[in-house]
């Protein structure tokens, strides 16, 4: 389970019965660039979409997937979770959750009820390189869509789960508006993100 950030806190995990159908996006978060993937409405095929400059003062980047939700008609958003091959949460893994609870944020001051979910990534980005060298791209083109290559891994993982649990996914990250603030001293004192379900994990890494 997500280890709670400053702003944050975390309830137990929660049990569902159902999960949102149509389009998704993936999220690949980096310290520089953020790879985001796109499947198609009834959750069959994750395609890479695009890759984004991470802005960790502006946050230009994640108003950019916030408006991609709105603009794709979004029913849910999977942000990978890095763990090590021992299940351990790192520093990229608290960046991970932080950028979660900011999209949770902004899709919830843009009044969309989109959720936004924490999956386990383990091994993503080093499947992505795999893929692109059986593709024939040399190296030195990787970094320009590795980041959205390992995103649609990721939601390509997430939505392959749904269907074989016949349950959600993840860990949900919830923004809870802070009473009486609005505008600047919203954004300055975040919204707490709740991530809601653990997220299970095989010996493989990948989710059960």
């Amino acid at each position: 389970m997500p280890s709670p950030g400053a702003s944050g806190s975390v309830t137990s995990p929660a049990a569902s019965d159902v999960y949102p159908q149509g389009i998704k996006l993936g999220v690949d978060v980096g310290t520089v660039r953020v790879g985001v993937a796109i499947c198609d409405s009834d959750s069959i095929l994750a395609t890479p979409l695009k890759t984004l400059d991470r802005n960790p003062k502006k946050n230009s980047d994640v108003r950019v997937i916030a408006a991609l939700a709105a603009d794709r008609g979004a029913v849910q958003i999977f942000v990978g979770l890095p763990r090590t091959m021992k299940g351990e949460e790192h520093s990229s893994a608290r960046m991970a959750t932080e950028y979660a609870q900011l999209l949770a944020e902004e899709l919830h001051r843009a009044g969309l009820d989109v959720p936004v979910h924490l999956v386990d990534e383990r091994l993503s980005t080093v499947t992505a390189h795999r893929h692109l060298h059986e593709a024939g791209m040399s190296s030195k083109n990787h970094r320009k869509v590795v980041d959205q290559v390992a995103a649609a891994g990721i939601l390509q993982h997430a939505i392959d789960m749904q269907k074989a649990r016949g349950t959600d996914v993840g860990s949900r990250v919830r923004a809870l508006p802070q009473p009486g603030l609005s505008g600047d001293a919203a954004t300055n004192h975040r919204s707490q993100a709740v991530p809601e379900k653990d997220t299970q994990s095989s010996e493989d890494g990948r989710l059960q």
